[in-house]
């Protein structure tokens, strides 16, 4: 029998099958806007033009709404200024973040849980004006000619932006997020040859970066310090051909008494391509030591930590140090459900961003060909295995054979679903925890161990060939 209550997860999986009234206008809004991207607005067709009077319309009513009214005017005439843009991105990001609110409000009345209000700090200061004015520039060509338009010598018109910030710390955010994009566009040039455009990421990035050439837009500021324990719940694992990020969420118990709350502390490493798997960690590892933490099953003590009000721990390990045993589930079922959950930053409120820690167990798991389905007393959750790394023990087999799991509350392709970060299930009669970041802090399985001998001997490979060419 499935119990009613799931222990402060997901209580009310009914509630994800219920409409969120105009959730489907503001995304089909947003759908056209990005239709008018594709093909560019130098020479607007009517298409594009409907795009973009559906985007102002969408925003008709609110302190946009004037604004966006002139630039989609201008677009639509071809004429549109790099100011114009501007508002046409904000009024998507606006979209795009009442979304992500009504979602989230969704899923604090299925938890049971409340999250913290978001502040919105003044802007900093305005450090590198030329360089973000540069940086609109391009993001402006872009538009006109659309991603069926780009070649390598406008997507190349960003190198020069990207190497003029990169040493300043201010405009780190916005040149990493312009390398990247630019660095998409470039291995899908030219864009007339493709049979397939991501229209939705292009527009995010377009849009977001356009937001973050804002002076102050893309400051993230420390507004406090934590110091009491820190118990984590799981480790996500971001994987990119050059980069790889191990983000850890955790309960934070503070040690004036207050109420627990939900954080972050984040991991990030270049990579080179050859390094994959649990190899991955050997990377990680020198720049947190939380993740030995992890591997151990302990908590951390935090003295003073620098934490901002969206959650995210500004990691040193000079204001941490290893407490005691910590087993994640008794985390979850004891810490959890009293955990206030983080604010989210105006520029992060996107559905794409959602992921919120949950506690599901009693479920019944059904493994269908490829997709695995929990079934709750309230009705069924669709499980993303997809997201299950290669760099750790836990597999969508394990995941199907469950009884108890950690993991991440997401709204992907139009419905909610659970990204496992750790799963209790039975092995050989034996019950036991499987954990994405089981490897974190090093391994005994041979699969593990064959992985990290080859991260070592092929990172050894590349630091003797980077020694020959500093000594040429």
């Amino acid at each position: 029998m499935v119990p009613a209550d799931q222990g402060g997860g997901v209580m009310r999986a009914d509630l994800f099958a219920d409409d969120i009234t105009g959730l489907d206008e503001a995304l089909e809004a947003v759908d056209g806007f990005d239709r008018a991207l594709v093909a560019g607005l130098l020479r607007p067709q009517p298409a594009q033009s409907a795009g973009l009077t559906g985007l102002a319309h969408a925003v008709a009513g609110t302190p946009l709404s004037e604004r966006v009214a002139e630039a989609a005017g201008k677009a639509a005439g071809g004429a549109a200024s790099e100011d114009h843009f501007l508002a046409l991105a904000a009024a998507r990001t606006a979209l795009l973040g009442s979304v992500h609110d009504a979602l989230m409000t969704r899923i604090e009345e299925a938890t049971g849980r409340t999250r913290a209000e978001a502040t919105v700090p003044a802007p900093a200061g305005k450090q590198g004006a030329n360089l973000l004015t540069a940086a609109r520039s391009w993001l402006a060509d872009l538009a006109r000619c659309g991603w069926q338009g780009i070649d390598h010598e406008v997507v190349s018109g960003a190198a020069p932006v990207v190497s003029a910030m990169l040493p300043d710390p201010a405009l780190r955010r916005l040149a990493t997020l312009l390398d990247g994009f630019a660095a998409e566009l470039a291995a899908s040039c030219p864009g007339l040859s493709m049979e397939r455009i991501p229209a939705r990421r292009w527009a995010d990035l377009w849009s977001r970066a356009l937001l973050l050439t804002v002076p102050g837009a893309a400051d993230v500021p420390v507004t406090g310090t934590a110091t009491g324990r820190l118990l984590p719940l799981g480790i996500d694992v971001h994987e990119h051909a050059t980069a790889v990020q191990a983000q850890v969420h955790a309960v934070f118990e503070p040690a004036d008494g207050s109420t627990p709350r939900l954080v972050r502390a984040g991991a990030t490493a270049p990579k080179p391509d050859t390094v994959v798997g649990a190899g991955l960690w050997q990377l990680l590892r020198p720049h947190m030591s939380l993740l030995a933490a992890i591997g151990e099953g302990r908590s951390m003590e935090l003295t003073d930590m620098p934490v901002t009000t969206e959650g995210d721990l500004i990691w040193s390990d000079e204001h941490a140090r290893r407490g005691e045993p910590a087993d994640a589930f008794v985390t979850a079922r004891v810490a959890l459900p009293t955990a206030t959950g983080a604010a989210t930053a105006p520029l992060d409120r996107h559905p794409a961003r959602i992921a919120v820690p949950v506690f599901l167990e009693g479920y019944a798991a059904t493994k269908d060909d490829d997709a695995v389905t929990f079934t709750l007393a309230a009705g069924p959750l669709a499980v993303d295995t997809d997201r299950i790394p290669t760099a750790g023990p836990l597999t969508p087999e394990a995941v199907a054979a469950s009884g108890a799991c950690i993991g991440l509350l997401r709204w992907d392709a139009g419905t909610y679903r659970v990204q496992p970060l750790a799963v209790e299930t039975t092995v050989r009669k034996k019950a036991v925890a499987i954990h994405a970041g089981g490897w974190a802090g090093g391994t005994t399985d041979k699969a593990g161990v064959k992985a990290e001998k080859a991260a070592t001997d092929a990172v050894a490979v590349l630091r003797e060939r980077a020694g020959r060419l500093l000594r040429k």
